[in-house]
This record gives structure tokens, sequence and C-alpha cells, in this order.
């Protein structure tokens, strides 16, 4: 997601922080202090240039959290189909939001009946973060799609001002290898919902032009890392959660190939490898069911700078990986006792790490 650096930070100062509690890490020891409590099932968050906060919850909330710990539920959001895992998912600031006041959000869009896909719109905040106007849909996958599970649903805003969006497979794996499908898709658009000219199936018969890589299963994390390369994380089965540096055109292989095994037990797919298919940067066995990811840029632990971070949803810990060149490995596991199913995690200005546990629903700052 995007931060915005040129600002006064004034975030952890107000927002009545509880006590924070010393913990141990690898950077030696963090406190970590409860920044919003009593959030209803948070999906996502991002900072904004005054000092506060937007965050989602799933059900159809975006609540503007002010500096000083007030916190209002923003009018103008779209309907979602707020069902399962569906409903309104991410949300990130423009990187021009300083003088657009351009949002972007992701959510499970109502497709008729019981339908729903993932879509993407765009909107402008109100100088007083009050309310949202100009709602315009950018991208909703192709319809046809029931039931409440993966959803996908990361947005991220490329250097070059382009949108990738991370779509799950619908719980249709076969369909994520079908390019007539937005199901298990990374897709890229333009800021006005077009279709980039050298999106790599723009042209190519039965092909949708949407389409970047594909062969996902169910991508909750995505992050651009300092050379503006977008890494993706994506939940496996039983086992083969997935980290995957996403590449323009590529087949990441579910479900033809996987490390984990159906939930029975049964072989996935014809086993780990095929030819033209990814291999995945990173995989774990047994499954973490990753979500929230970013790469560390900042002061306050420059031992960690460039490592990338996923937060973890089933073992409930923060997932600190080592990237070197085009591969990752996981270095470390911050257990806290706040890390308890961890939806998204976020740089802040300062350098401080911030996250957002669902157990408790509380979005946590962690500082040296």
């Amino acid at each position: 997601m995007a931060v915005i650096l040129s600002i006064v930070w004034t975030l952890g100062a107000g927002l009545g922080a509880s006590q924070a509690l010393a913990q141990q890490t690898s950077a030696g020891p963090v406190d970590v202090t409860a920044e919003v409590e009593n959030l209803d099932t948070p999906w996502a968050f991002d900072f904004l240039p005054d000092g506060g906060l937007l965050i989602t919850e799933r059900a159809g909330t975006l609540l503007h959290v002010a500096p000083d710990g007030t916190r209002t539920s923003v009018s103008g959001v779209p309907e979602v189909a707020a069902r399962g895992q569906g409903g309104l998912l991410d949300i990130t600031l423009g990187r021009d939001f300083e003088q657009s006041r351009r949002v972007f959000m992701t959510y499970a869009k109502p497709q008729g009946g019981r339908g729903a896909g993932t879509a993407l719109a765009s909107a402008t905040l109100s100088a007083d973060a009050q309310s949202l106007s100009n709602l315009k849909l950018l991208f909703e996958m192709k319809p046809g799609n029931r039931g409440g599970a993966h959803f996908g649903s990361r947005v991220v805003e490329a250097e070059d001002g382009t949108l990738f969006v991370t779509v799950g497979e619908r719980q249709q794996p076969d369909l994520a290898q079908d390019l007539s499908e937005h199901n298990g898709t990374v897709v890229r658009v333009t800021r006005d919902g077009n279709v980039p000219a050298d999106n790599p199936f723009v042209g190519q018969q039965g092909a949708l032009p949407h389409i970047w890589s594909y062969g996902h299963r169910n991508p909750q994390g995505a992050a651009l890392d300092a050379r503006g390369r977008l890494w993706v994380n994506e939940h496996g089965a039983r086992g083969g959660d997935e980290v995957n540096l996403i590449e323009k055109g590529a087949n990441y292989g579910w479900p033809v190939i996987s490390y984990g095994r159906q939930y029975s037990g049964g072989k996935i797919g014809v086993g780990t490898e095929r030819e033209g298919m990814k291999q995945p940067a990173h995989y774990w066995d047994p499954s973490i069911a990753p979500s929230g990811m970013m790469f560390y840029e900042g002061d306050m632990f420059p031992d960690w700078q460039g490592d990338m971070f996923v937060g973890a949803l089933k073992f409930d810990y923060i997932s600190r990986l080592e990237v070197d060149g085009d591969d990752a490995t996981e270095v470390e596991q911050i257990k806290l006792p706040q890390t308890a199913r961890v939806r998204d995690i976020q740089v802040a200005p300062d350098g401080s790490i911030w996250f957002l546990a669902v157990a408790d629903g509380t979005l946590y700052r962690m500082a040296r």
C-alpha cells in the first residue's frame, strides 16, 4: 500500500494508545501498543498525511480515525456483498493523494442473486475525511461466481501509476488456468479503469486483457519492493502457501502444481513443478494463511531494512523474510501476545511497524 512520507507524523502520541508491552525480537526489545481497539473484523488500513487513519471493516464500514482518536464512519462507500470472506476489503491512498485526495478500495461486489466478485473502485476523500465522492468502478471480475470465499483482494499502485489487483479463484480451481476468466489472477488497470496497452494478453483471442499473471489460488497479500517489483503471497490448500515474485504474463501453476495437498490428503495436480509454470520464491508447509505484507523501508529498525513482512492468520505471528534476488527465506517468526491473526501490516512514516490483529480487533504499533 502507499505510504505518504512527506508529512508531520503525530499518530501514536494521540489515539489514546494503551501502555506499551516490551517484547523481544531479533532487532532487540520492542514496545507494542494498542492504537485503535474494538474494530469489527478489520481488513486493511492506510495512513493519512495529517496523522489520521483509514481502516476498513469487512461488513462495509470505512472508518476515519483522527490523530486525537476520534473515529467516524466515512459515507459514500460502495455497496458490498458482506458474506463469508467477502465485504469491504483493501484500502490504499493514491500516490498523489495530497493533491487529489484519491483513494482506492477493493471489495466483494454484488453481481445479482447470490453472486459476487472482486472489484476495484476509486473515490475522492473529502477534506474533513467524512465522506467519499466521485465513486468510480474501475474493475470487477467477470460475473458468474457464487459462494463467499477466495476473493484475494489487495490493490497496489505501481510506480507508473497503474493498479495491480489480486483476484482469488473463488474456489473454482480449474478457472485459474483459464485466461477467459478473471479467477485466480493478478489484474492490471489504469487509474481510470482502462486496460494498459502493454498488458501481456491484450489482443490474444479468448483471453481477458486485464490479466497480468494467472494460476493463483487466493492471493491476500501484495507489495512492491524497493526496486518496484510486485510480490504476492497466497493461500495454498493443506500446505503450499506461497510467496511469488510476479512477472508479466507468467503462470504460477494452481491447481496443476502445488507444494500442498488437498484437504482430504490427496495429491494436487501433477506435483510440484511443470515446464512453463513458475516456482514460488518461498513456500510454507504447514500453511500459515498469509495475508497483508510489506517491505520494510524505515530508520527505526535498520537491521530489517529491505526485508519482507507477512502477517499469518493461522499461527498468530508475523513472518520476516530476507530477499535475495528472486528468492525469499523466512528468517524470523515474530510471535507476540498481540500477533493473533494478523490481517494487514504497514510501515508508518516514523519507521514503526503497525499491524491489524483480527482476533481482538485491534490495530497495534510496534516500535523501539
